[in-house]
């Protein structure tokens, strides 16, 4: 199981919402995937952040940088091959990463388990 697939498994386990998986590899050169989910307030998004560090951590994966842990609106998880953004619902709609990189394909998160 590739790492990025762990942080999904992760934040399924703590009731992420609007779990989405971006394939980058063509379209960007600083990562390959981008993870986006949001929690409903920002206790759960730092409970799924926790839960993404902690599983990825047993699996040897640490990540470069963790930012916005403190506030929770938007948590960027930075393990360099991919990316985990953790969002406020608000927080989703108006950075629009979706729209931004709509020529990324979208990885289906059945292929995540």
């Amino acid at each position: 199981m590739e790492a990025w697939q762990v942080a999904v498994e992760a934040a399924q386990e703590k009731k992420a919402e609007d779990i989405a998986v971006l394939d980058l590899e063509e379209v960007a050169s600083f990562t390959s995937f981008f993870v986006l989910c949001n929690g409903l307030n920002s206790r759960q998004n730092q409970a799924i952040s926790d839960e993404v560090e902690k599983q990825l951590k047993q699996e040897g994966v640490r990540p470069a940088s963790i930012e916005g842990y403190q506030q929770a609106e938007w948590i960027l998880m930075d393990y360099g091959d991919f990316i985990v953004h953790i969002f406020s619902p608000r927080a989703r709609n108006y950075y629009e990463l979706e729209r931004l990189w709509k020529t990324a394909r979208r990885v289906p998160v059945a292929e995540a388990g």
